[in-house]
């Protein structure tokens, strides 16, 4: 593949991926702030919900896909987002055991952060090379 498209399809993935990010936090912080769920439950549910959106979203305008097979495209997206979530929880966890002495709340959302953008580089080539591969 080219670089310049390869370029353009992460940038797309990266604005998606931006909007994900905020359906995600937005998920996070209600089950973890006011419904009192557990920080990697309430991770979990805002990283599903975000994983949802993305999929529909880099099918149409990132990847342009033509998979008749939807079902079988959201199941092998879900499966590299899952990948990806044992990722972003596994950086938290990590984090969070290197960093004890930080502010717990600050700890755990710049942690987030940093989480996201490790977790960002394994879904875009994920997807590009097993979800949405060119046939």
């Amino acid at each position: 593949m080219e670089l310049r498209p390869l370029i353009t399809k992460f940038v797309k993935f990266g604005l998606v991926g931006a909007s994900g990010m905020v359906v995600h936090f937005a998920v996070l912080y209600f089950f973890r702030e006011i419904a009192g769920l557990n920080d990697f439950v309430a991770n979990t549910i805002g990283f599903i919900t975000a994983a949802t959106t993305n999929y529909f979203l880099n099918r149409w305008w990132t990847f342009r896909s033509q998979e008749k097979q939807v079902a079988v495209e959201y199941l092998k997206f879900i499966l590299v987002s899952v990948i990806g979530l044992g990722i972003n929880n596994g950086t938290l966890w990590l984090g969070g055991k290197l960093l004890p002495e930080w502010n717990d709340d600050w700890r755990f959302y710049v942690l987030w952060v940093f989480a996201v953008g490790v977790t960002t580089l394994w879904n875009f080539f994920g997807n590009m090379l097993f979800t949405f591969k060119q046939k």
